[in-house]
């Protein structure tokens, strides 16, 4: 059965596992390294951007992307072509990247207006220095509370194949609009196109509300966003460059 599915769907799903073993075995120095971070971490580094896409935090999130990628990859990786397929994939999972991180920064901005306000220096505290809280109790309170969401901004990797995976599942609905598919919990088929805008609703509220449980659900929107663009251009040429 494996050996039925396209080639780049067959290979991006091999790299994960590798990838996902090699991490299980050689522990959070490789996360550290290969994970996603905010831009303006210190722990970021440029190759980041491409390799979080290869990246899981547990067994259920590796087997849920890969069995999502099985289940539509194959299907967009005939209909588009390799090259097609490779440039939605990979530019879904940045589309990903740069909406989390865009929503990141306007987080991260936020906290430091306020910390500064309180007389606490954000700049000084990522440089290294040794800065202390100033203030009455309740002021000092404050800032360490903001400084733990701050930390929580630079020092929370971003890791996983949804946001390439989310541009692929968007493109599907694209173009096979009336598609139906099973979820679960719910017993009926439901067509693509009513399923995946309440899908992108309800992702957009996480990610914005904080109540993502630790989720990158606006990692989610900005893949599906790439993928949903790139389907659309695509679609009126579909049969003409492939």
């Amino acid at each position: 059965m494996f050996n039925n599915i396209p080639p780049i769907t067959r290979n991006i799903i091999i790299i994960n596992v590798i990838v996902f073993v090699g991490t299980y075995f050689l522990g959070n120095q490789v996360i550290g390294y290969l994970a996603g971070f905010y831009p303006f971490s210190p722990f970021f580094h440029s190759w980041q951007i491409i390799t979080h896409m290869f990246m899981h935090g547990s067994i259920m999130h590796i087997l849920f992307n890969m069995l999502t990628l099985y289940s539509f990859g194959p299907i967009l990786e005939q209909t588009l072509g390799d090259k097609k397929y490779l440039i939605l994939y990979f530019l879904s999972g940045l589309g990903a990247f740069f909406l989390f991180n865009l929503w990141n920064f306007v987080e991260a901005q936020q906290i430091t207006s306020e910390l500064q306000q309180l007389g606490f220096n954000v700049n000084a505290y990522l440089s290294g220095a040794n800065v202390s809280f100033s203030g009455n109790t309740e002021s000092i309170i404050k800032q360490k509370e903001l400084l733990e969401s701050f930390k929580g901004i630079v020092a929370t990797p971003m890791v996983g194949a949804s946001g390439a995976i989310f541009g692929v599942v968007a493109a599907f609905a694209t173009l096979y609009p009336d598609s139906k598919i099973m979820m679960m919990f719910i017993p009926i088929p439901i067509k693509v196109k009513y399923l995946m805008p309440v899908v992108i609703v309800v992702s957009v509220y996480l990610g914005v509300s904080g109540n993502g449980g630790g989720i990158a659900h606006l990692a989610h929107v900005g893949g599906a966003l790439v993928g949903w663009i790139l389907a659309r251009i695509w679609k009126k040429h579909l049969y003409r460059f492939n």
